[in-house]
């Protein structure tokens, strides 16, 4: 079994060979691979994660970062950037320009890989130094994109991660700042949440 991680700098975090997708990381990628290696030692995990990475981004990598490694669980994590990178230097992704290369990553994808199950997980952000300064743009920017991921995972039946809704609970236990660095990096802890949600949505104990 064939695991492949697709997405920003929280999927990349700090994998430094961006040549070498066996470079798993620091963050949840690395917490399942452990895991997924300790269950099955014939399973092979692989990071394409890019920091910086917009959903154009990937279409861009799309053939050699996706496609051609042939795997068997895809996990796509994207679109905080997508708003980000608009708001610091006005270039962004708007909202249709984001579902019409979405919905053609998804479409190469089951066009190459018919047999490929695919999770789509939810950008999501807290309260921070990177969000706090324009929050109410910044936090409905980042629902669109994620209300945008949801409606592709229903119209094409794929398995959906809300990962706002799972920070959201979390802040109620602890402070955002246990859970992100900045509103947008999760901490060692944030990784963590997200490797248990992707590991109940996968069915994987």
């Amino acid at each position: 079994m064939r695991y492949l991680f697709q997405g920003d700098s929280i999927t990349d975090w700090y994998r430094g060979n961006y040549d070498d997708p066996h470079a798993t990381g620091c963050g949840y990628p690395r917490i399942l691979e452990a895991e997924l290696t300790a269950q099955d030692g014939d399973c092979e995990v692989l990071n394409c994660g890019i920091s910086g990475n917009r959903v154009v981004d990937l279409l861009a990598r799309w053939k050699k970062d996706c496609l051609n490694l042939k795997p068997d669980v895809l996990t796509i994590f994207i679109g905080v950037n997508d708003v980000w990178h608009e708001l610091g230097s006005q270039n962004g992704v708007a909202p249709a320009l984001f579902e019409e290369v979405y919905r053609i990553l998804l479409r190469e994808t089951f066009t190459a890989l018919p047999q490929t199950r695919i999770i789509l997980m939810g950008t999501f952000v807290t309260h921070g130094t990177a969000t706090d300064p324009e929050w109410e743009t910044f936090y409905n920017e980042v629902k669109i994109r994620r209300d945008i991921t949801r409606k592709l995972a229903e119209e094409f039946h794929l398995d959906f991660v809300d990962l706002q809704q799972v920070f959201d609970e979390a802040q109620e236990k602890r402070p955002a700042e246990h859970w992100t660095i900045d509103g947008v990096h999760p901490t060692a802890a944030g990784h963590w949440l997200i490797a248990r949600e992707w590991k109940k949505t996968a069915a994987i104990s």
